[in-house]
């Protein structure tokens, strides 16, 4: 009887751990969503936290749990997860989001994440208990995410440009500040419809582990499901400031019809991550959207100092994490 208690604890702290994990999670990325839409002064910060908390929530009525099966499923073989291993890749991406949130580098969350379960299990198993289609599916969308914000960022500004190009500059401004709006919200749902599933995969990946879960369950419990998403959505309402500053402002300027192109550009982009599964980071999707509609304008008004930056901080992501999470799993079997 005592060691089902004890082993009930250490579920509910873990479960306490990964929804401590997706708070952070909206609170480090609030700056993928609101970032944009403050910076342009279509919203105050204030306004902009609660429309982003909104329709973070609101994404579990239309997404499907695609992405929570990769990264419950589709990452490690079946068998080699245990209550260690999950504290250890938590530990490891709790760790990375702090430092990164603390110098103001929008790095990003989903892929400290997986970085944290890859050296949590590198350090129990090996590299052979990864399973490595779902691996190199996330790795992929490190590249391709921020390429294709970028292009699709970019075509729609050169788009738009065309099409408004013989309405005065006021007319444009006025009506984008609304339209803005719309992009936002839609950005907003595709970060919380890929950014929570990605906690509710581990927390899934836990139960299955520790019995609590069928293997062959098609979804995860209910209370899973909606607490990550009130998760995600608390964190965004408390937002991320430093961040917002670097995305909004520094990497170049924008105007509400740039706002506007950036913020649709990502969002389709994550639209199209969820549907396929692949835990995409809303991170490299917003500043590869930002970049293309900077660049559109002249190659100078990026400020590609500062993206180069953030790049670094990409790559160095789930090595970090995974180096963080190592020492986690080794740390946990001396203290369960």
């Amino acid at each position: 009887m005592e060691q089902v208690q004890t082993a009930l604890w250490v579920v509910a702290l873990l479960v306490a751990l990964a929804l401590a994990f997706d708070f952070m999670n909206g609170f480090h990325d609030a700056a993928n969503s609101i970032a944009t839409v403050v910076s342009t002064g279509v919203l105050k910060p204030g306004q902009a936290v609660i429309f982003a908390a909104f329709f973070n929530f609101i994404a579990i009525f239309i997404f499907h749990l695609s992405v929570a099966a990769t990264v419950g499923k589709g990452i490690v073989q079946p068998g080699v997860v245990d209550t260690h291993v999950v504290f250890g890749a938590l530990v490891g991406a709790i760790t990375w989001n702090v430092i990164t949130w603390y110098y103001g580098i929008p790095s990003s969350s989903s892929h400290a994440l997986i970085g944290g379960i890859v050296g949590a299990v590198i350090a129990k198993a090996g590299a052979s208990a990864l399973i490595s289609a779902g691996i190199m599916k996330t790795v992929a969308f490190i590249f391709v995410s921020p390429l294709l914000g970028f292009t699709l960022g970019s075509v729609m500004m050169v788009v738009v440009a065309w099409t408004f190009r013989r309405m005065r500059p006021s007319r444009i401004d006025k009506w984008f500040r609304r339209l803005q709006l719309v992009s936002a919200g839609a950005y907003s749902l595709g970060h919380g419809g890929n950014d929570a599933q990605k906690t509710i995969g581990i927390i899934w990946m836990m139960l299955i582990a520790t019995g609590y879960v069928l293997p062959t369950e098609s979804a995860p419990p209910t209370w899973t499901i909606v607490s990550c998403y009130a998760a995600i959505g608390a964190g965004t309402m408390f937002g991320g400031w430093r961040i917002v500053r670097t995305m909004g402002q520094k990497i170049t300027k924008l105007k509400p019809v740039g706002g506007f192109c950036a913020e649709t550009g990502g969002a389709l982009t994550l639209f199209l991550a969820t549907a396929l599964g692949v835990p995409v980071s809303t991170t490299h999707t917003i500043t590869g959207a930002i970049v293309g509609v900077g660049s559109t304008q002249r190659a100078s008004a990026v400020r590609w100092g500062v993206a180069g930056n953030i790049v670094w901080a990409w790559v160095l992501t789930i090595p970090a994490a995974a180096f963080v999470a190592a020492i986690a799993y080794w740390v946990s079997l001396q203290i369960f």
